[in-house]
């Protein structure tokens, strides 16, 4: 019986959230989910959580206490921001450790619920913020560590962090770190707010930072370093602001404005086609990998999801060795082996997942609610010395070629070869050109020399694409392009591809985050112009930066436009419709599927 109501219950939930979904749509109020409590084996919250996201112009959903995953997952699914709230203590296991004596009351439920809460609402960009409990469970979620009792383990405090007075009384000060989240949103370094808690964040989580203190060197709030949407503070904010608190009302009203952006990021992605145009996954398709299942891998079809994602190109690379007859063979094999594992995937999930070769295609499979896989070759080395196999290659579904990997080949040089071989196209690679411009191939100048880059634009008779490359402007390197090329490529009516490759972004690589590709991307818009620049993540083939590091957080990209200004026409070009107009222009040379 109590499974029945339950499940009423999680359903009227759905019903009222979709109803809510779609009028607020219009209204452009962002749904906030409340973590519950299960006291008395109830679904509660105290009614200051609900008033302070009302007061900030948001609309509260409390989430009911469950361990159905199934039923959460399609719960956030609806839902905007979400709020973790205070309560019980957190079982130690988590951080690995056993219990001391001091430590307080723990419901196991709620753990179990309240971390799946967290993972479900990482994995989708969800912006969330925890309060007390809830900046704990961040923490912990992440990898971090808990004092279980502070005046056990952290001896000699002379601050009451359990104090007796109301919620609504301020009892102590918290510095804020300057610069950080907390003080942009309060435009304090000093609050004075509440202290209800005998837990605290010990060893701060990886890829998270403390960004408030209390006087006895308690942290008092953190922050995700890394560009993902992940906030929490020790005090509690909600009991200021229903008390008439002006500045912990700051709080909500940041919280509630990232999930209006949010909102408003997830119906543009309904709305419009948007495709990442070069992917490696193929490398990783053995006979255990599923792209229907949550791979460990950057791309798959959950994560395309979770990140709003409809369309992929996957890249069939193939490595460079002699440019003899027996190993161009060898590289030939290597393709059509590469191109029919990615037709067994597709085969494999017909019902979730569809080849596509056409601009045309990408909006009938996204209204079969499928995702789109478009093949790509990633170097021409793969075609060998004879230029039919470009027509065989068409025939398989290979819609783009990139002539050129890291060494130079029999059609061209390459941008990271030291020595130049042809001082840009070869006589082959010439007709190389003329056969993918005949057959109506996408020519991908990705790692390609800047003497083959000049050489193909002045002989293609249709634009081209640099499927993943950033901006050698804001950090030079051989993979990227330069302003001039940026230019010249939109003069020629192509699109230039802004690449997640961490190595092209930034000297310091290894601390490259989605700030610094935006940077790339939009200098890349500035110099070529809103209609020539896309996106090309390389995800399983080095792509991945600090908060864009797999399909899951496609969702990030765009809502920094949206943050930078950017309307939804110019961000439906920069996800799909530039490019899926390159495609369509070179493809009408050639209406004949096969040759």
């Amino acid at each position: 019986m109590k499974k029945q109501l339950l499940f009423c219950f999680l359903l009227a939930c759905l019903l009222f959230s979709q109803a809510q979904a779609n009028t607020f749509k219009i209204k452009g109020n962002p749904i906030i989910g409340i973590s519950c409590s299960h006291s008395n084996n109830s679904s509660s919250v105290r009614r200051t959580y609900t008033e302070s996201v009302i007061q900030a112009g948001g609309i509260p959903l409390l989430i009911p206490v469950t361990t159905d995953s199934t039923a959460l997952a399609n719960i956030l699914n609806k839902l905007d921001g979400i709020i973790l709230t205070g309560g019980e203590d957190i079982a130690p296991s988590y951080y690995h450790e056993g219990p001391i004596p001091e430590i307080g009351e723990i419901d196991s439920l709620r753990d179990v619920y309240d971390m799946s809460l967290i993972r479900f609402a990482a994995r989708r960009n969800i912006p969330m913020l925890g309060i007390c409990r809830g900046e704990q469970l961040i923490n912990v979620a992440f990898g971090g560590s808990l004092y279980q009792d502070i005046p056990a383990q952290h001896p000699g405090s002379a601050i009451q962090h359990q104090q007796k007075e109301p919620s609504s009384v301020t009892t102590h000060i918290v510095n804020i770190l300057p610069g950080s989240t907390l003080a942009k949103i309060t435009g304090c370094v000093q609050l004075n707010t509440n202290s209800h808690h005998h837990q605290a964040v010990k060893q701060v989580a990886p890829g998270f930072k403390v960004t408030a203190w209390s006087t006895d060197s308690i942290p008092e709030a953190i922050e995700n370093s890394y560009g993902y949407p992940i906030w929490g503070v020790q005090f509690h904010p909600e009991a200021l602001t229903v008390a008439g608190d002006t500045i912990e009302l700051r709080i909500f009203r940041f919280l509630v404005s990232k999930a209006a952006t949010f909102q408003q990021a997830k119906i543009i992605h309904s709305h419009m086609l948007s495709i990442d145009t070069h992917t490696d996954a193929p490398l990783r398709f053995n006979d255990s990998y599923n792209i229907s299942s949550r791979e460990k891998s950057q791309v798959c079809i959950p994560k395309m999801e979770e990140g709003h994602l409809d369309a992929q190109y996957l890249a069939c690379w193939v490595r460079q060795n002699k440019c003899d007859d027996e190993n161009t063979q060898k590289a030939i094999a290597r393709i059509h082996e590469l191109i029919q594992k990615v037709h067994q995937q597709i085969e494999l999930n017909k019902d979730k997942c569809t080849l596509a070769r056409t601009a045309d295609d990408l909006p009938r499979i996204k209204a079969e609610g499928k995702k789109a896989f478009y093949i790509g070759i990633e170097n021409g080395y793969g075609i060998g010395k004879d230029l039919k196999n470009i027509g065989r290659y068409k025939e398989e579904g290979v819609t783009y070629i990139t002539l050129c990997h890291t060494r130079n080949n029999d059609i061209c040089d390459s941008s990271s070869d030291s020595i130049a071989r042809w001082g840009g196209l070869s006589p082959y690679g010439r007709k190389v050109i003329k056969e993918m411009n005949r057959l109506g191939m996408i020519i991908d100048l990705s790692h390609a020399a800047e003497s083959t880059f000049y050489d193909v634009i002045k002989l293609s008779k249709v634009p081209v694409i640099a499927s993943h490359s950033s901006s050698s402007s804001i950090y030079t390197h051989n993979r990227n392009l330069t302003d001039k090329q940026l230019r010249a490529l939109a003069t020629n009516g192509g699109v230039a591809q802004a690449c997640l490759v961490d190595e092209y972004l930034r000297a310091d690589y290894k601390s490259a985050t989605i700030n610094d590709f935006m940077n790339h991307l939009l200098h890349m818009i500035k110099v070529a112009g809103i209609d020539h620049v896309g996106i090309g993540s390389d995800f399983d083939g080095g792509g991945g930066v600090k908060g864009c590091n797999s399909d899951s957080d496609f969702i990030n990209i765009t809502t920094r436009l949206l943050e930078h200004g950017y309307t939804e026409k110019d961000i439906a070009k920069i996800w799909g419709g530039n490019f899926l107009r390159v495609m369509e222009q070179v493809q009408q040379r050639n209406k004949t599927p096969n040759i």
